[in-house]
């Protein structure tokens, strides 16, 4: 806890968000202006906000706040959730949860948020809107031959209005992080469209201070069930994290088990093990994230020789 601050936690959601503090208790406001506005002026000049990374919720709240003068601190939910599940808790809901950071950003050192900049905020909202355009489509399926073919028209347009956005958003990576965009092409396997996620949603690799920090933020840090010689179950990936992301390196894996040297190594010796190759390609997909931090960090281009070194 940064000292001298009141710590107030925040859980938010798509419609509203709940704020706890020791002193103020629980309230909750609207996810929208005026509740920004309303959330301002109950607090004091000695606040520390302290919210989690949950997708794209949290950021106009913290935008809105960091621009008032209010310290914040974006927090990995992950992080959260491991230091509930010590408390034991067994009572989970929006309340408990702002109460929950409220009391973990009491006992941690927590750092301050960074405002983002204007081309990362036009970047989320890129992908937000490539997500959104297909999301309507996707959930209503063929509900009948008149509305399919209208769907099929509305999605021809919407590939199209995809594409334009999709160049709109190399075109404003290009003018801020395009040395970072270049190095991380550089990697046997990483295409384009994961290189440029990778930047937006980790702004320029600034959040993270460690390789297993990245990692366990996307969700593909192994997860062991296993407890003496009584309960045992198969290992599996941690799917707390930015699904999106994670999906794309699985996809990306792929690739690079033909190209990347490091990769390619990893997954013969994983399956050459009896093990699946699903479990080798997650494998696959977590060395690449690993190069792809270190290869942001070092400045410098794939490396063969280097990256094989890292774990």
């Amino acid at each position: 806890m940064i000292k001298g601050k009141k710590i107030y936690g925040i859980d938010i959601s798509k419609n509203v968000f709940n704020v706890y503090s020791d002193t103020s208790g629980h309230f909750q406001f609207k996810n929208d202006d005026k509740g920004f506005k309303s959330l301002l002026k109950a607090l004091p000049s000695n606040a520390l906000v302290v919210m989690e990374a949950t997708g794209y919720y949290h950021y106009r709240l913290a935008q809105f706040l960091h621009k008032r003068g209010v310290a914040v601190s974006v927090v990995n939910p992950l992080s959260v959730k491991r230091f509930i599940q010590m408390k034991l808790a067994k009572v989970k809901t929006d309340k408990s949860d702002a109460k929950s950071i409220c009391e973990y950003g009491t006992m941690n050192d927590l750092p301050l948020y960074d405002a983002l900049t204007d081309v990362h905020a036009e970047c989320l909202q890129l992908f937000t809107a490539a997500k959104n355009k297909l999301h309507g489509e996707e959930v209503l399926g063929i509900p009948s031959k008149f509305v399919y073919r209208s769907l099929k028209r509305q999605l021809k347009h919407l590939n199209k209005e995809i594409g334009l956005l999709k160049d709109r958003l190399l075109e404003l990576v290009k003018q801020d992080q395009q040395q970072q965009l270049t190095l991380l092409k550089s990697i046997p396997g990483m295409g384009v469209k994961t290189a440029l996620f990778l930047i937006v949603v980790t702004d320029g690799f600034s959040k993270f201070e460690t390789a297993s920090q990245l990692c366990s933020y996307v969700g593909i840090t192994p997860t062991i069930r296993e407890s003496g010689s009584s309960v045992r179950g198969r290992s599996r990936i941690s799917k707390v994290g930015n699904k999106k992301l994670r999906n794309l390196l699985f996809l990306c894996a792929f690739s690079a088990c033909k190209y990347n040297k490091a990769c390619r190594e990893i997954y013969e010796r994983i399956v050459a093990k009896g093990k699946s190759k699903k479990v080798a390609l997650i494998a696959v997909a977590n060395k690449l994230l690993k190069q792809a931090f270190a290869i942001a960090k070092r400045g410098l281009p794939y490396d063969e020789n280097f990256v094989s070194k890292l774990a």
